[in-house]
């Protein structure tokens, strides 16, 4: 089984717009007051973040999803070691990873995982082959559907490559405001409603149950000089630059 993952067009109007939770920084060439600039630029101003996920409530499917329980901001943290901006959202029955350009308020893509799909949960630091040049500091997690699909050696060696049986999240650069940032209360919720959901829904020849463990997340990457520029320069991120944004 594989997650789906579909693309979706986004009308004028107040259908599937959501805030942006951005503001507009200010100039500034020195390096201290560039990252001063771009942490400000992501912080969410009072109130957008609200609207938001009324938004995106109304964006679930409540004949497949459900009813949904808890709305996330989160890093998603690809193979290459690239840095996206995601919403995520836990309902009855899925696991929907957003990803929305905010500047211009569409959504661009959503991931459904079934959670009766989900069936390990890895958390903990971040490690990379011997032989890497990357590093990345803090914890995150690692969600397994697929226990018998392995990536190929193809897939791991190309950047482009979605098609993994796992997603691996991190905290949000501004992840120390609010509790809609807090990875290890999301890590919590998706235990508890995955587990429910194997019970309610269990999958033919699948282990019912999810199993949780604390260990290093491996990222299989070893020159990422891509994936430094862009994380250094928060590419992956929807944010305003000046007079651009993107």
């Amino acid at each position: 089984w594989r997650s789906v993952m579909y693309r979706s067009s986004s009308a004028s109007g107040d259908e599937h717009r959501c805030l942006c939770v951005g503001v507009r920084a200010g100039g500034g060439r020195g390096g201290a007051h560039r990252r001063t600039d771009t942490h400000a630029c992501m912080s969410p101003q009072p109130g957008t973040l609200n609207q938001a996920i009324k938004e995106v409530k109304a964006m679930v499917n409540k004949e497949v999803d459900g009813s949904v329980h808890s709305i996330w901001l989160m890093t998603e943290v690809d193979h290459w070691n690239n840095e996206k901006e995601r919403l995520v959202l836990i309902t009855d029955n899925s696991l929907l990873v957003i990803k929305y350009d905010f500047i211009m308020f569409m959504c661009e893509q959503i991931q459904r995982i079934p959670l009766n799909y989900i069936d390990r949960i890895f958390h903990g630091t971040f490690s990379f082959p011997s032989a890497s040049l990357l590093q990345r500091e803090g914890e995150g997690v690692r969600i397994f559907w697929d226990r018998l699909r392995e990536p190929s050696f193809v897939s791991n060696w190309n950047p482009f490559t979605t098609n993994f049986p796992f997603i691996t999240f991190t905290y949000h650069p501004v992840w120390n405001i609010s509790d809609t940032f807090s990875i290890h209360k999301f890590r919590e919720q998706l235990r508890e409603a995955a587990q429910k959901g194997h019970t309610m829904s269990p999958v033919p020849g699948k282990a019912n149950g999810v199993l949780v463990l604390n260990q290093p997340i491996l990222i299989e990457a070893y020159v990422g000089v891509m994936s430094f520029l862009g994380n250094q320069n928060k590419l992956g991120y929807s944010i305003a630059r000046g007079s651009l944004g993107y």
